[in-house]
């Protein structure tokens, strides 16, 4: 008799889903609103949240009015401010699940570590790092583009005694107070803390390698009145959610086509005027691209933070860390007790590390071996059964990623109903269909201000091309998503004698 524990059972839901963050568990609200219950949601981590359960840093907050930044489905009328902060945002969050019953579905501290499609079967194999096994027909990734923190190989970096961490991984066991900081970046993180840190610590060093373009941001507190009416009449917060869709959606236009984005480069470099007087600081600050090419920081107190006697703006390059501080090429070292990384997130290819393989033993890296593609954001051929939640090119622009989120949640609620009514147990976006769309999607970027801005954002991959956005605006992504084309994807079922057919009325592979 074999003295080996017995290997536990695989599960076997029909949907999984991975990551608990708006988007993961979103699809697991609308997948119990079409009627579907059998499904899992495993997340990593003891809590759910995701980016705004990691994101602790000081200051941290929405760059996105508090009523776009909520599902439509689960309205807030308690929001305290028309932009959220971190802590608002998580306890939405939290009180969302409970309202919704969600908790009972999640498996909390389960990292997922690899995805093998089982083609008799139909199922996907998923595997987590504890060793259990799940055998769900249908796998939903929903683990988000921002979500690895990306750290800079800086030379020296290792010899540097003293305290490191990055914004995104914020230590507040760490007491900044009366200490020498070095803060490296400059985009939307470090727009939010450094007016936090500053003041608190004896000197703040900026290190900026390209200035930001600034506008400011329209935030208060929303009045008692206010939130009374939202309660009372849920109509009055949808005209705040409407104008609030309505201030993102149209600069979106004016991305796609560059010459429009004047009068967006006049009110930056207007506050740019007005908050830094000073002549040499505001130079460092008045950015060489056009706007919009890089993420554009809404902030009304980072220009003044900058101003401040005890904070530095550092343009020289870093050349290396040395025991007690960071050189840089003009030979000054920069002594610093702490150094904060703000250096954002690893988005060029957010699956390179996950095993993942499909179809004939294709592996995720294979088939994006020239870059992550996808249809809509959403199927990848040769990856049968998935579906991804923001993947490629589904970036929302200006626009709400929730508002996006959601149009995906229920282009995927849209995608299994129309393989239940056609009695299809494997759904697969065409490949000729994929390269066709991602060949329209890309020519329609390449003169958008996000590829020829004249700058290097996260939004373009080693490749340089854009990964990450909709060559459009939100509505039009809502349109798109409306109602999955049949003639886009391979539906097939596997008969009595296992062999897989063509289910009657689907289109023919090409």
């Amino acid at each position: 008799m074999s003295s080996e524990p017995a290997k536990e059972a695989a599960e076997t839901p029909d949907v999984l889903i991975v990551g608990a963050g708006f988007a993961g568990l979103g699809m697991a609200m609308k997948l119990l609103d079409a009627g579907h219950s059998d499904f899992v949601l495993l997340e990593k981590a003891d809590g759910v949240g995701g980016t705004w359960r990691e994101n602790t840093y000081p200051g941290c907050a929405c760059d996105v009015a508090s009523v776009m930044y909520s599902y439509s489905f689960a309205r807030n009328p308690g929001w305290s401010r028309m932009y959220a902060t971190q802590p608002e945002i998580l306890d939405y969050v939290k009180r969302v699940v409970k309202d919704r019953g969600i908790e009972s579905y999640i498996r909390f501290d389960t990292e997922v570590t690899g995805y093998e499609f089982d083609e008799d079967g139909n199922r996907w194999s998923v595997r987590t790092r504890a060793g259990q096994e799940f055998r769900p027909r249908i796998v939903v990734l929903a683990h988000g583009a921002l979500h690895r923190p990306n750290i800079p190989d800086l030379p020296g970096m290792g010899r540097f005694k003293r305290t490191v961490f990055h914004s995104a991984q914020w230590d507040h066991s760490v007491d900044l107070k009366g200490k020498r900081v070095a803060v490296i970046g400059t985009g939307s993180s470090a727009a939010q803390f450094i007016p936090e840190i500053a003041g608190v610590a004896a000197h703040v060093d900026v290190f900026q390698r390209n200035a930001h373009w600034v506008l400011p941001k329209a935030d208060r507190p929303l009045k008692d009145f206010e939130r009374k009416l939202f309660k009372a009449l849920p109509a009055v917060q949808q005209l705040y959610r409407l104008a609030a869709y309505w201030t993102h959606e149209l600069p979106v236009l004016a991305f796609l086509h560059p010459k429009l984005l004047k009068v967006l480069e006049l009110a930056s470099l207007r506050m740019l005027a007005k908050q830094v007087p000073d002549p040499e600081l505001r130079a460092k600050l008045t950015p060489d691209y056009k706007i919009g090419c890089k993420r554009i920081l809404l902030t009304n107190d980072y220009y003044p933070a900058l101003g401040r006697p005890d904070v530095d703006l550092v343009t020289s390059a870093i050349e290396e860390f040395t025991p007690t501080g960071v050189r840089t090429v003009d030979g000054q070292v920069h002594e610093a007790d702490v150094v904060i990384l703000g250096t954002g997130f690893s988005t060029d290819n957010r699956c390179a590390t996950e095993h993942i393989v499909g179809r004939d033993g294709i592996t995720i890296q294979e088939a994006w071996q020239d870059g992550p593609t996808a249809h809509l954001g959403t199927t990848v051929s040769g990856f049968p059964n998935m579906f991804m939640l923001m993947g490629p090119n589904s970036g929302g622009g200006a626009q709400s990623i929730l508002f996006v989120i959601e149009a995906q949640l229920h282009y995927v609620v849209e995608c299994l109903r129309m393989m239940r009514k056609r009695r299809a147990d494997r759904l697969e976006v065409r490949e000729d269909v994929e390269r066709a769309f991602n060949a329209r999607l890309h020519a329609k970027l390449a003169g958008s201000v996000w590829n020829s801005g004249g700058c290097h954002s996260w939004f373009l991959d080693h490749t340089g091309q854009n990964r990450q956005s909709w060559p459009g605006t939100g509505t039009s992504y809502w349109r798109a998503t409306r109602r999955p084309n049949p003639n886009a994807f391979l539906l097939t079922r596997r008969g009595a004698d296992r062999r897989l057919r063509v289910v009657p009325g689907s289109s023919q592979p090409r």
